[in-house]
């Protein structure tokens, strides 16, 4: 990950080793720890804060992807309900339509 930064921002080993000296010569070696300390801690807090979050939005949108599934397969069932019922409609329909077919074939005979 820190080597896309770098890349990002289009630093090489030479313009690294700089920041890194000046950043050691503003704060000095003995404040470098304690400020890495808070950087690390800093960053820590963020995440645990991004992952309550994730996880509140998770929890606040499950009871409602429950509910979409339910009516889903609600509405999926009474759509298989109707077509069943037009098959048989189509079925009803073919076989009187043969009916008729085979009695008007006899009364030509």
């Amino acid at each position: 990950m820190l080597n896309s930064v770098f890349l990002f921002l289009n630093l090489g080993g030479g313009e690294i080793f700089i920041v890194v000296l000046v950043i050691v010569m503003f704060f000095g070696s003995d404040k470098l720890p304690e400020i890495a300390k808070g950087l690390g801690r800093g960053i820590r807090e963020i995440n645990d804060a991004k992952n309550q979050i994730q996880n509140e939005i998770q929890k606040s949108t499950s009871g409602f992807s429950d509910e979409i599934k339910k009516h889903t397969s609600e509405i999926q069932s009474e759509i298989d309900k109707a077509g069943q019922s037009v098959k048989r409609q189509i079925n009803d329909v073919g076989q009187v339509v043969k009916e008729e077919e085979k009695r008007i074939d006899d009364a030509i005979k």
